[in-house]
């Protein structure tokens, strides 16, 4: 992924008038913001991309549906769209995007210290995968997984998946609550 320029901000997620570009973030450690986009369906599966073999983070692991940093001047929801037709080659609208959290994220390797603040999203897609159009230099391949599978596979093969610990969890709790809350609005229209 070529280099960009990215804002800066400071502990608390305020902006403090610096860029830089990505890589020097990277490396000094400076705060900065990310999307993250989560797709499910209405079967309650959620797409996972295997992120390509070149990455420098979880190479050939199974990571969040489609995620990026916020460019330079760029709000995180430009970001969320963006990340999303380039990655996975799927046009979305700010609309079809529902706001779930900010998310401190930290992560210290010898490779990188990467301090973002991201802001995830949930978007519902009910197409195939063969409607994704993969980046070459992004991701390899994309899948739809059942929840249940997903945290069978999370506890049995967690090297096949990015490290993110509980923000799994936190995912897959959502995706359910979707998914009861849709049973519930069309049991509730089905009644009257």
């Amino acid at each position: 992924m070529p280099d960009e320029l990215i804002d800066i901000y400071d502990a608390d997620n305020r902006p403090i008038g610096v860029r830089k570009m990505k890589h020097a973030a990277h490396k000094d450690g400076s705060w900065h913001r990310a999307a993250h986009v989560w797709i499910y369906n209405s079967k309650g599966e959620i797409l996972l991309q295997l992120r390509a073999k070149t990455k420098d983070l979880y190479p050939d692991r199974w990571d969040i549906s489609a995620a990026g940093h916020a460019g330079a001047g760029e709000s995180e929801v430009d970001a969320a769209i963006s990340e999303t037709r380039e990655e996975i080659g799927l046009t979305v609208k700010p609309e079809d995007l529902q706001f779930f959290k900010i998310r401190e994220l930290k992560i210290d390797t010898p490779q990188m210290k990467n301090d973002e603040f991201c802001y995830v999203y949930f978007l519902k897609f009910d197409g195939g995968t063969n409607t994704f159009r993969m980046d070459d230099g992004e991701v390899a391949e994309v899948k739809f997984i059942s929840i249940d599978e997903l945290e069978a596979d999370l506890k049995n093969h967690t090297e096949k998946y990015a490290q993110h610990g509980s923000y799994w969890d936190e995912v897959i709790e959502e995706v359910k609550l979707k998914m009861q809350s849709a049973r519930i609005a069309t049991s509730s229209d089905s009644s009257q």
